[in-house]
């Protein structure tokens, strides 16, 4: 079915409508219920668990055990057909948390986007009706940074959690510890409260503590999903403790796909694993009994009514664009409803590799999928979704492409710059941040299930490189920018892993090679220019990157490239100029500061350092590079103690901070301590990239032979 030749009459439309029998499945509401009471005086708890399958828990028939979540669901309603509007977490949670869908909010990826202050949120809601406002959330996408944080009073995110830049792990938090700040923060409130607490142990890789690694030996994403259970436990009885009653709403943003339609983890498509969703609503507390006869809604629900949900609960005004709220469903009266429509989309393939975009609806129990090789499922008879319907019913999938259309749901915008900081971390796990060349059209080969192998050996690539056996990763990159020459993003991380086993020559080849065969884009300019700078070649490298910041002035990592090298040109003013720049754009760009440290230190300003220095670890306590930095200034000033402790903190922090380590292993050498020195030395000589340490090298590679 080609665009231009559709033709829909509205006779045709309604008849073909008027032919489906939709199907309303009810409620039965046992005689035992109690109704939900709404009342401005009570609690609201939302907790969302990251990467969380509809079918992973108890109560859904999931392997994993779940009391908790289970007995919550026996006290409240679970709903069975619940669905997101998105498959990445960042754009999942700003539609829970603005019951508006992705294209309406704007929050399109974790990566190049923010949502906007004038966005009419829960937490503002609640507070400005008089309760406190607490979020705790378990991992870096959800930074304050990106937007979610407007009406809280608490906003408890990971911050200065950061990773070491060789290192494909995302900081989080495990669920005990949000928890434990979540709790620590209830207990304190006097008044009527809404807490957010995001919780973010499912997500890969799958790691589940003790005893759950042993229980779940062969299926460790249950295990985690069982630890999450646990941890919960003590915060659902907090909430079932109080005084007051308190409507508990727990969610996931998205599914996993655990190798389903090929799909290991999530993101590229929006088939029922990732995109269908548990969800559990339940009002405890209160001091009144309140039994487990709990409902089971098969009704068609979306996240975008949490929010209506919420404020029907405390009795304020609903948004401009009304939802059904889903207490309904707890106050015993369940209306007849026409067709529930759901809108959802999975933009990061064709914002970050320059694959097709992919859009859809859901009608009932009917899903379209919009992909150059378009898709259409009837999930009542094949929940599966092994059916592709296209070809036997296009009638049908020309009126749900038209249910699409009337949405307006029109592709991203421009994404903005992140710097060098929020890319690693995002990138840390697989979520690619960056952005691919727009195209005016897309084909079959730019569909996702015709690249999702691709997809697929990219995560091994990681798993390869995570695991030390860099050779093997090299190859499957190498495999990847073979088969799909003008994906930017597979370049860059060929060229990483090159550079980090000691290829330099071949990392910068590889990202010309990028160039001359259609990966153009800036964040690869600016990839080669770094690293035609580290190794000396800084007349290219400054014209390169003086031509990318006059396109575009705020291109924090171009920047940031460039201010380096500035600096390693001798131009210590100029690079002082271009890093003020970056924090005029960024005041918490954690790099900039750790650049205008090393400058000072060029300049022998040891004061002005040491300030810089200081406030890179105010913003992001594992900078490695601030600690070492510090221990520099503390070595300058005759605190050897503190010099070595500081160098020592930086290699633990990141153990390919060769500068780091190579000042631990001399001054603990010059200390007399070489029984400590040993290990760092050995580290050193063994690791360090030759090409830019060879001298060092050799100087200490003799000292081990003593």
């Amino acid at each position: 079915m080609t665009r231009k030749t559709l033709i829909l009459l509205v006779a045709a439309i309604a008849a073909a409508a008027g032919a489906i029998a939709w199907l309303r499945p009810k409620s039965v509401v046992p005689a035992a219920f109690v109704p939900l009471a709404r009342t401005a005086d009570q609690n609201v708890l939302l907790i969302t668990i990251d990467t969380l399958r509809a079918d992973a828990l108890g109560a859904y028939g999931g392997r994993a055990a779940t009391p908790n979540l289970d007995r919550l669901a026996r006290e409240g309603a679970r709903f069975s057909f619940a669905h997101a509007h998105a498959v990445m977490t960042l754009p999942s949670h700003a539609g829970i948390h603005t019951g508006r869908y992705p294209f309406q909010h704007g929050v399109r990826d974790n990566s190049g986007y923010r949502l906007d202050d004038a966005a009419d949120t829960l937490a503002e809601r609640a507070r400005g009706a008089g309760l406190a406002t607490g979020a705790f959330v378990g991992a870096f996408p959800l930074d304050r940074q990106f937007g979610l944080n407007q009406g809280f009073d608490v906003y408890d995110d990971v911050g200065g959690l950061g990773i070491a830049e060789a290192e494909f792990a995302l900081a989080e938090r495990k669920a005990d510890a949000v928890v434990s700040a979540a709790r620590g923060w209830i207990g304190e409130q006097a008044k009527p409260w809404l807490a957010w607490v995001h919780v973010f142990d499912p997500h890969a890789p799958y790691a589940p503590p003790a005893p759950f690694n042993q229980q779940y030996a062969d299926q460790p994403y249950a295990g985690e999903v069982a630890y999450v259970d646990q941890a919960l436990g003590p915060l659902l009885e907090q909430a079932r403790a109080s005084a007051r009653p308190t409507l508990v709403i727990v969610t996931s943003d998205h599914g996993e796909g655990l190798g389903e339609h090929g799909e290991i983890t999530h993101g590229t498509f929006a088939y029922e694993s990732t995109l269908r969703v548990p969800l559990i609503v339940a009002q405890v507390g209160g001091g009144g009994p309140r039994g487990e006869t709990g409902i089971v809604v098969e009704r068609p629900v979306r996240h975008i009514e949490i929010f209506a949900t919420v404020l029907d609960a405390l009795g304020l005004p609903q948004p401009e664009e009304p939802r059904a709220p889903l207490t309904q469903e707890l106050g015993g009266a369940i209306p007849r409803r026409p067709p529930v429509t759901s809108y959802f989309e999975a933009m990061t393939p064709m914002l970050t590799r320059g694959w097709a975009p992919l859009r859809g609806v859901i009608v009932e129990r009917e899903k379209y999928i919009d992909l150059p090789v378009e898709e259409l499922y009837d999930l009542a008879a094949d929940p599966g979704e092994a059916r592709n319907l296209t070809a036997s019913q296009p009638a049908r999938a020309r009126t749900l492409f038209e249910t699409l259309t009337k949405l307006g749901a029109e592709l991203p915008g421009a994404q903005r710059d992140e710097n060098a900081e929020v890319r690693r971390r995002l990138e840390s796990l697989g979520y690619v941040s960056g952005s691919a060349p727009r195209k005016d059209a897309f084909t079959a080969a730019d569909d996702p299930k015709t690249l999702i192998a691709l997809d697929r050996q990219m995560l091994e690539g990681i798993d390869l490189f995570g695991r030390g056996r860099l050779g093997e990763a090299i190859v499957a990159y190498r495999k990847v920018v073979e088969a799909r020459p003008d994906m930017s993003m597979a370049w860059r991380r060929l060229a990483f892993m090159q550079w980090e086993a000691g290829d330099v020559r071949g990392a910068v080849t590889t990202l010309r090679t990028a160039l001359a065969r259609g990966a153009r884009d800036v964040d690869t300019e600016v990839r080669l220019a770094t690293y035609l700078s580290e190794t000396g070649a800084l007349p290219e490298a400054t014209s390169m990157l003086e031509r990318l910041t006059a396109a575009d002035p705020r291109h924090a990592e171009a920047l940031n490239a460039l201010g380096i090298a500035y600096a390693r040109a001798g131009r210590n003013e100029d690079a002082l100029k271009v890093f003020t720049r970056v924090l005029a754009i960024d005041p918490r760009d954690v790099h900039a500061h750790e650049n205008i440290g090393t400058v000072h230190l060029q300049r022998n300003d040891m004061a002005a350092a040491g300030a810089a220095f200081t406030r890179a670890l105010e913003l992001a306590p594992a900078s490695s590079r601030a600690h070492a930095g510090l221990g520099v200034v503390a070595l300058d000033a005759g605190r050897r103690d503190e010099a070595i402790a500081r160098w020592r903190r930086a290699v633990d922090l990141d153990r390919r901070n060769f500068d780091a380590l190579f000042n631990l292993s001399t001054e603990l050498i010059n200390a007399g301590r070489m029984a400590e020195a040993r290990p760092y030395v050995e580290l050193f000589v063994r690791t360090a990239p030759r090409a830019f340490y060879g001298r060092d090298i050799d100087r200490l590679a003799p000292l081990l032979t003593r």
